[in-house]
């Protein structure tokens, strides 16, 4: 099923529409400030298995996942002083931070040193699913295990069929990764330059 949502203002009943999928175990595609990202609730171990089929990923790599806000983010993840200030000036915005998971977080989610990466991306659609949902959703970029990025909604729905629930058009999206940034120990590290300003980290 491929359906349009605004990606400025995204419609409500559309929005629950995806919501009430995801709550059923769904695995959705939809768009984000860097790739369209495919995910699902991160409380749903069989969706989340779905995911890591569909991606040819080895379990013991954990996927990331969009918070709504930095409040949610601190349901899920230890969030220090500095952590709190770094995120709050950057997010939302093309950045997925490494941070400790709380006891939230199912351990399916998390690296062996129950590390974290989490995202709040700068993109209505995203956002608005998180609130609803109430849960985290997965971020992983929807791209096939051999590297080929899909970038237009229609030609996704059309690659992956019924192995997903569900394809938001939201229009373009970016194309480029997000930069992503440990934050353990209060020490942080670039682990990978892409959207976003990484030179405030002294790279």
């Amino acid at each position: 099923m491929l359906i349009e949502i605004n990606p400025v203002n995204p419609q409500p009943r559309l929005i629950q529409q995806v919501v009430d999928l995801l709550l059923e175990g769904g695995v959705i595609a939809y768009p984000t400030d860097t790739f369209y990202g495919i995910g699902c609730d991160i409380m749903n171990k069989k969706a989340i298995q779905r995911i890591y089929q569909l991606k040819q990923r080895d379990p013991g790599k954990p996927f990331s996942f969009i918070c709504s806000d930095l409040k949610h983010i601190s349901d899920y993840a230890k969030v220090s002083n500095y952590a709190y200030k770094t995120m709050k000036r950057l997010l939302p915005g093309p950045y997925t931070f490494i941070l400790e998971g709380s006891k939230k977080v199912p351990k399916m989610m998390l690296t062996r040193r129950k590390t974290a990466g989490i995202r709040v991306p700068d993109h209505p659609i995203s956002i608005e699913i998180v609130k609803a949902l109430g849960n985290p959703i997965i971020s992983t970029s929807a791209a096939t295990p051999d590297g080929e990025i899909f970038f237009n909604p229609s030609l996704l729905h059309d690659r992956y069929g019924k192995q997903l629930d569900l394809v938001i058009d939201g229009g373009p999206v970016p194309g480029k990764p997000s930069s992503v940034i440990s934050l353990i120990d209060d020490t942080p590290l670039v682990i990978r330059a892409g959207l976003g300003e990484v030179g405030i980290f002294g790279e």
